[in-house]
């Protein structure tokens, strides 16, 4: 879906910065000029694509979300490979950091992409135009919902583009400014969108309620969340898959627990010298094990590498440990020949584990450079989050016994025996599920934020500082200072 417009997609994200006729009075050849594009339906949804297309760096909130919590290490051939993830594990992190500033940059680029295509909404008519609206609209609040969680209030800019001085005039939204605005885009998204997308990978309905529904959830709006979630129980074609191992294989992918994935293609060559850049999935690539030299795995880069707490908060019957946590050792000496099985160990940090839900398995390798061309989607929202998520708006509403449903249900697809808590100990209930359900998806460090246990779970967590991430300095000083550093940083 992506790689047919990349060129395009990039010369739309450069347009907004590139229009001004007195920095720059020579057209490049074969450019076209804003004003003179969105002619047609291929034109708008050439931009939808380009817009799809920053998708791609969600890697990296898989990363931060494991390893700023009590899930994963930063891992890596040493502290100082990938110095800014190693920074966020050990909580002394600050302005300057490149993975955090890449999750400010990707999101605003795709937030400029969708704004540009509402710009010119107006432009030209033509028949399905609502429903490329309406996924542009999906798509510009997954980023700002993207940049709220990890930064609080950002500048909020919506259907135009912004020149280079008047970057240095905008101020920061309210945190609830921005959710005001992501509720209005999802909820037009919704109005306008179709239960089943005409094209895999598309948003569709059931995405923009998913999406909605968490957007609530993380503002504690749980009769909102309550009503928005339980449309896609009772309304959707959704259901979990029978078996748990099967969600995590590039063959069974688009199934029925699917709501939303980012799309990944192992057919085009990838860089290091741009992750934005990518078809694959990076993540895949980076969590495998290091020089591995033995059957079904392949090597990789020892990135996120789960805890021996993360593996023992399992009980031992849950099939979820072992297919979400690789025990390499364990695993080895499973195997006909373990004493042929080779590997290296990272001196960026050592667990033993590494994740087994995104990890480069030998059926699965893509075109050179394998470390960055899997094909494995990313599961950005699945049933089973819905399920759960809707479990957690009930129980903060005095419905228990819905709660209770929906929590068993999810515990029932992996043989676990139901559950029978109340008041604060369900949710708790809850919250424990969700690590376990979800270990290795990038969504503990803020649920462990929303709960209020990041600091009894984190180390060197601070309360009332890393509840958000600073705002990288070099964007404030590119804003001219026009914005304010978040609070303790």
């Amino acid at each position: 879906m992506k790689s047919y417009i990349k060129y395009i997609a990039i010369a739309i994200f450069l347009l907004p910065v590139t229009s001004c006729e007195k920095y720059l009075d020579v057209e490049p050849a074969y450019a076209i000029d804003a004003e003179n594009y969105f002619n047609s339906k291929s034109d708008y949804e050439m931009a939808l694509t380009g817009a799809y297309d920053l998708l791609q760096g969600n890697f990296l909130d898989l990363w931060i979300g494991e390893i700023a919590s009590d899930n994963s290490i930063a891992g890596g051939e040493s502290v100082n490979d990938t110095e800014g993830l190693h920074e966020i594990d050990n909580m002394n992190h600050d302005a300057v950091n490149d993975e955090l500033r890449n999750i400010l940059r990707w999101n605003y680029a795709g937030i400029a992409r969708c704004n540009f295509i509402m710009e010119y909404k107006d432009k030209t008519n033509f028949d399905g135009k609502e429903q490329i609206l309406a996924e542009t609209r999906f798509l510009r609040a997954y980023y700002y919902f993207q940049l709220v969680k990890y930064f609080g209030g950002m500048p909020l800019i919506v259907d135009k583009r912004l020149g280079a001085e008047e970057v240095t005039q905008i101020e920061r939204a309210s945190a609830a400014d921005v959710y005001n605005q992501i509720e209005s885009d999802l909820q037009y998204a919704i109005s306008n969108l179709d239960w089943n997308a005409s094209v895999k990978g598309r948003a569709d309905k059931g995405a923009a309620l998913g999406l909605l529904g968490k957007a609530y959830i993380y503002q504690k709006k749980y009769n909102q969340a309550a009503t928005t979630l339980d449309r896609i129980i009772t309304e959707g074609n959704y259901s979990l898959v029978n078996d748990f191992e099967d969600l995590w294989y590039a063959a069974n992918e688009n199934n029925s627990e699917t709501v939303f994935d980012i799309e990944y293609s192992s057919l085009e060559g990838g860089s290091y010298e741009c992750f934005i850049c990518l078809e694959g999935n990076a993540a895949a690539g980076f969590h495998g094990i290091r020089q591995y030299n033995g059957p079904k795995y392949a090597d990789g880069n020892s990135y996120n590498l789960p805890t021996a707490d993360l593996y023992n908060f399992f009980d031992v019957n849950d099939p979820r440990r072992d297919l979400s946590v690789l025990n390499l050792d364990s695993f080895i000496n499973l195997q006909p020949d373990p004493g042929s099985i080779t590997y290296l160990v990272g001196a960026g940090g050592h667990t033993g584990f590494y994740n087994n839900k995104y990890i480069k398995r030998q059926i699965e390798l893509g075109l050179p450079d394998d470390d960055l061309t899997s094909p494995l989607n990313f599961k950005v929202i699945r049933y089973a989050d819905v399920l759960l998520m809707a479990a957690e708006a009930h129980a903060n509403t005095s419905n228990e016994p819905t709660a209770l449903n929906y929590l068993n249900q999810v515990r029932a697809r992996v043989g676990m025996p139901a559950l029978a808590s109340s008041g604060a100990q369900l949710i708790q209930d809850i919250f424990d599920e969700r690590r376990r359900e979800f270990a290795g998806e990038g969504l503990r460090f803020f649920d462990l934020v929303r709960s209020g246990n990041a600091v009894n779970e984190i180390n060197n967590f601070t309360p009332g500082k890393h509840e958000i991430f600073p705002i990288p300095q070099v964007e404030i000083d590119l804003a001219g200072g026009n914005w304010s550093q978040n609070p303790n940083y």
